[in-house]
């Protein structure tokens, strides 16, 4: 097999746990940089990448680096990449891509460049003049940065969020990287009661409970580079069928609840689709009314602030309830996701630990309590 340099993207904020993945799964190579961990692996490692990342946004191969200060040495330097080799003659070619700090600043310019010089590339190959792009379609990624090129190819295709069990979601639900980066980032191991006050459409415990059970995040979908030539289905169906023997029936005490009947069938929804119905409880309660029954355990939550849903002066009385609620939990530890100003002001007491994380383009922070004196 062919040796790749593999680019996992990543959320701000999630770099560093997307690279503890990386590493769990014996990926040693892996390089932390912005928004994306830059690793090494084979046709098989973009198959098992894909299937088994919960926080990173989608694996990219990187195809080539060169100056590019104008659309001359853009051109060259992608036509100069042996395209015909990954894109079949019937392929689909889409190019996306972004400017920082650099002369070509017309993406759609740019665009146009690269593709015409993917195609040039590639009748060079097949030794033909036209291509009729009906076939598996390539997304091919430019990243232009102080008049220096990078050139992507896509193999995910639609982001690893698209786990395919969530089809009812709530109307400020997050991503499904985003919650399981949430559950990683508290240290929640199974064995501990885990509890989601304000659980919405179930995916923060969702994605707890498929963390507990070591099942696969991309075991029910499909991605891009499937019908790509130069990654035969056998890999696919591979790891797949190891994926399915690594998961695990552990019973978990995953306790998820919320005020809003309607989104608790959404939530009940979409653990059935995850196969995770054994392994979480979602209740109608109210955070007042939360009942810390065992002497250790892990909160994590994201309640309205406002932002989204509701208003802002409601988010910050819920925040006030809240700190009453979570006071009784002595020796739990607190993980609390919230993009409210002044949320320690509201909730009373300072954060232990504090990291900034964005949901979509809303800049928030996940607030860590630790366990102990909640004075």
């Amino acid at each position: 097999m062919a040796e790749y340099r593999l680019v996992a993207t990543a959320a701000f904020g999630l770099e560093s746990v997307v690279a503890r993945e990386l590493k769990a799964l014996g990926y040693d190579n892996a390089l932390v940089e912005n928004g994306r961990v830059v690793f090494s692996g084979t046709e098989r490692d973009i198959a098992r990448t894909n299937i088994w990342l919960r926080c990173a946004d989608r694996v990219l191969i990187q195809m080539g680096r060169f100056p590019a200060s104008d659309f001359e040495e853009l051109f060259q330097g992608v036509r100069a990449i042996p395209w015909g080799g990954y894109i079949s003659s019937t392929g689909a070619v889409n190019v996306t891509g972004r400017s920082v700090r650099s002369t070509l600043t017309s993406i759609p310019a740019c665009q146009s460049v690269v593709k015409k010089a993917v195609i040039e590339s590639m009748k060079k190959r097949y030794r033909l003049e036209s291509f009729s792009e009906d076939g598996p379609a390539s997304g091919i990624e430019f990243s232009l940065q102080n008049n220096v090129a990078s050139v992507f190819m896509d193999t995910t295709g639609p982001g690893l969020h698209k786990r395919g069990y969530r089809t009812g979601t709530g109307q400020a639900a997050l991503k499904e990287t985003l919650a399981a980066g949430l559950v990683y980032l508290s240290r929640w191991r199974p064995g501990t009661p885990f509890v989601d006050p304000f659980c919405g459409s179930g995916t923060i415990a969702i994605e707890a409970a498929m963390i507990g059970r070591n099942v696969a995040p991309g075991m029910k979908r499909r991605f891009a580079s499937e019908q790509w030539k130069f990654i035969g289905p056998e890999i696919w169906e591979d790891v797949r069928r190891h994926a399915g023997k690594e998961e695990k029936r552990a019973a978990l005490d995953i306790r998820a609840s919320d005020i809003d009947d309607s989104v608790l069938i959404k939530a009940r929804h979409n653990a059935r689709h995850a196969g995770v119905v054994p392994s979480v409880t979602f209740e109608r309660r109210d955070v007042k009314d939360l009942a810390f029954d065992t002497e250790k355990g892990i909160v994590v939550c994201n309640p309205p602030y406002g932002e989204r849903s509701g208003d802002k002066e409601a988010a910050g009385e819920l925040t006030k309830k809240m700190r009453e609620a979570f006071d009784q939990a002595r020796g739990w530890s607190l993980f609390i996701f919230s993009g409210l100003e002044d949320f320690e002001k509201y909730y009373g007491k300072r954060a232990d630990s504090n990291r900034k994380l964005y949901n979509g383009r809303i800049k928030c922070y996940l607030y860590g309590y630790s366990a102990g004196d909640r004075r």
